[in-house]
């Protein structure tokens, strides 16, 4: 799936499709996700797309009551924190991403290990409309 340019922008475009792409070295074969225009493996500049599946497991993760003000714009703070963590995605390359569908008061039910899967949280304040990558718990099918 080639598309000549790996950034930003087109990466958001296919999160609005819920569709998870990164980048991947085609000297090293590192994957990326959000995409990087140069591999921080090998530090090639031949980068192409490649669509991710989805799915990993929680690498580490934290509760976080105090915010910063786009997450408090968003309602949360001290009486409702929400989850961040990284996820290590099966066929490789890790994602920071907020993690849903769990309660963040209590972090005893998390477990680093765990599997997830990635979801697509479509967000609007006033005209802007976002969708943002987060990960919930993958249950077994």
């Amino acid at each position: 799936m080639d598309q000549p340019l790996v950034n930003d922008i087109s990466y958001n475009r296919f999160l609005e499709r819920e569709k998870l792409m990164g980048s991947r070295c085609r000297q090293c074969r590192a994957r990326f996700i959000p995409p990087r225009p140069l591999c921080i493996d090998c530090h090639a500049a031949d980068m192409e797309w490649v669509e991710i599946s989805g799915r990993g497991q929680l690498a580490a993760f934290t509760c976080i009551s105090i915010v910063p003000p786009a997450m408090e714009a968003r309602g949360f703070g001290q009486h409702q924190p929400y989850i961040s963590g990284v996820v290590e995605l099966d066929g490789g390359g890790r994602v920071d991403a907020r993690i849903v569908g769990l309660d963040p008061q209590r972090p005893e039910d998390m477990l680093v290990g765990m599997r997830l899967k990635a979801t697509f949280l479509h967000e609007s304040a006033g005209e802007e409309k976002h969708t943002r990558l987060a990960f919930a718990p993958d249950q077994p099918t």
